[in-house]
């Protein structure tokens, strides 16, 4: 956890949510300090106002693959990349956040065949528990593009039918 988000504070991305702090409380409990963003996650905007225009969608992914184009130059794999862990600021600037669960590609620490991330954004290859690198934020990164242009998820059904869709 502490060596995963001091790589997280790393990254020199103005578009990834900044990492203040992170430890182990003395009863074990792990935390992370981040940034307070003033705004609201995409998923927030795409359930309240529906999809988003072109201009708008083209303008969050140039900034998601900016902070996510970051991490991949430091060997690190968000593999949860989805509308809520994309938050648009008050000021219009995109930050991704939530690296709870990435991992960074020299690492050993990620148990094989591990089924992590959210299904309706997973790559096929997360789906399967099989080895993933950077490609696989990148097909999150367009679904999550599907989503904003069209408000709905490509992806819909129980957790086993979607994942079946997206390896199928």
């Amino acid at each position: 956890f502490l060596r995963e988000a001091r790589a997280v504070a790393q990254i020199g991305s103005h578009h990834v949510a900044h990492v203040m702090d992170a430890d182990v409380l003395p009863n074990g409990q792990p935390y992370i300090v981040m940034e307070y963003l003033k705004g609201r996650d995409l998923a927030a905007w795409i359930a309240s106002d529906g999809k988003l225009s072109v201009a708008q969608a083209v303008d969050c992914i140039l900034q998601a693959l900016e902070a996510i184009a970051e991490a991949h130059a430091l060997s690190i794999i968000h593999r949860d990349i989805k509308p809520a862990n994309l938050i648009l600021t008050t000021r219009g600037e995109l930050k991704l956040a939530d690296f709870g669960i990435a991992r960074i590609d020299t690492s050993e620490m990620t148990l094989a065949g591990a089924v992590l991330g959210t299904p309706s954004y997973m790559s096929p290859e997360q789906c399967l528990g099989e080895p993933i690198d950077h490609r696989s934020d990148l097909f999150s990164v367009g679904v999550v593009l599907y989503e904003m242009l069209t408000g709905e998820k490509p992806f819909t059904g129980s957790v086993d039918t979607v994942m079946f869709k997206i390896c199928h």
